[in-house]
């Protein structure tokens, strides 16, 4: 396995990506954003958001577009993910993660998942650019 990942490559992945900046969004919330859409936010603690074995809210979520909900099932069915779901972001195409457990991926792991949900996200030609997909 490679690297495991940690919160520090999120920052570096998310802004190796073209066009990207840390700004805010649902108010103040830091998020990562691609000409202005978010694709990436640190969640605060919340109450529909706790852990099931303590009981606590969770204190460092990071909330990740995915590029459908499909794939958002797929990362939260996963055993072996740290990807979760809640009923809040349930029926959207986005998966939560603790920061914590980013160390359960390696760092080529999570550049997929954060470059997948910049795709998602930017527009089809700067995409197209970056990627070179069709």
């Amino acid at each position: 396995m490679a690297r495991p990942a940690t919160p520090d490559d999120v920052d570096a992945i998310c802004r190796a990506l073209p066009e990207v900046v840390l700004g805010t969004s649902w108010g103040d919330l830091p998020t990562y954003l691609v000409r202005g859409r978010g694709f990436l936010l640190f969640r605060p603690p919340h109450p529909t958001a706790v852990d099931p074995v303590t009981g606590e809210m969770y204190d460092d979520l990071l909330v990740v577009t995915t590029p459908s909900r499909e794939a958002s099932e797929a990362l939260v069915g996963d055993a072996s993910s740290p990807f979760f779901t809640i009923d809040h972001f349930r029926r959207t195409n986005a998966v939560l993660v603790q920061q914590s457990r980013l160390a359960e991926l390696d760092v080529d792991e999570l550049r997929e998942v954060l470059t997948d949900a910049w795709a998602a996200r930017a527009p089809k030609r700067l995409v197209r650019e970056h990627l070179g997909d069709g």
